[in-house]
């Protein structure tokens, strides 16, 4: 059982998620809060596996309380009714693996909430393309650069991570690789350790500095 930690200053966006996620049955809402401080002790307290945390809240926000959030073991999912770019490079930046917009559907989220506990990151596709292209630095310099980096994984790990660059999830890799989920998520986590990405986002935009063919 997934446990899920909710953050959100408006009770009735927490009632509506607890009720989505609670109904996919593989993952349990063990608590939630209004605003990032109270979200911090909660972690604490709870241990959950995976926190929504809103980005805006009055008092601290969800920016401020991730880099504590993941330091404490949990794996974050920052949501937002907006899409700014701004809003993105913070939380990764703040350590989170995930960002969502809350108009993202039902299945959808129930699905991020999966990925990210099983150690995948997860980005709204509205926001992921304009990610990437704005962390990539573009030129011969940086291409080169990102390919050598790249030069220490084997082929079978170099294949992954190009399926990643992709925005695949271990599942899909497996299911288009021939091998097992577990495989997969072994090959991108030595990729991630060679070419020192923190998480699967770096890693996807090292592969696309690279311009691979």
């Amino acid at each position: 059982m997934i446990r899920v930690l909710i953050v959100d200053d408006e009770q009735l966006i927490r009632s509506g998620l607890r009720l989505i996620l609670e109904a996919a049955g593989d993952i349990t809402v063990v608590g939630e809060a209004a605003d990032g401080a109270a979200a911090r002790a909660e972690v604490r307290r709870l241990r959950p596996d995976v926190v929504l945390l809103d980005v805006r809240m009055p008092g601290m926000d969800g920016l401020a309380a991730a880099p504590d959030i993941v330091a404490a073991g949990a794996r974050v999912i920052m949501l937002t009714t907006f899409d700014r770019d701004a809003y993105v490079h913070h939380a990764l930046r703040a350590g989170a693996v995930g960002f969502l917009l809350k108009d993202t559907a039902p299945a959808d989220l129930t699905a991020a909430v999966r990925a990210v506990a099983s150690g995948d990151a997860m980005l709204a596709p509205a926001v992921t393309r304009r990610l990437i292209d704005s962390f990539a630095e573009r030129g011969p310099s940086r291409r080169h650069t990102a390919r050598r980096q790249l030069q220490c994984l084997t082929a079978r790990e170099l294949e992954i991570a190009r399926a990643v660059g992709r925005g695949c999830a271990n599942a899909q890799i497996a299911r288009q690789l021939l091998m097992s989920e577990a495989t997969v998520k072994g090959h991108v986590s030595r990729a991630m350790t060679k070419v020192g990405a923190g998480n699967r986002v770096q890693l996807a935009i090292l592969v696309h500095d690279a311009e691979l063919p």
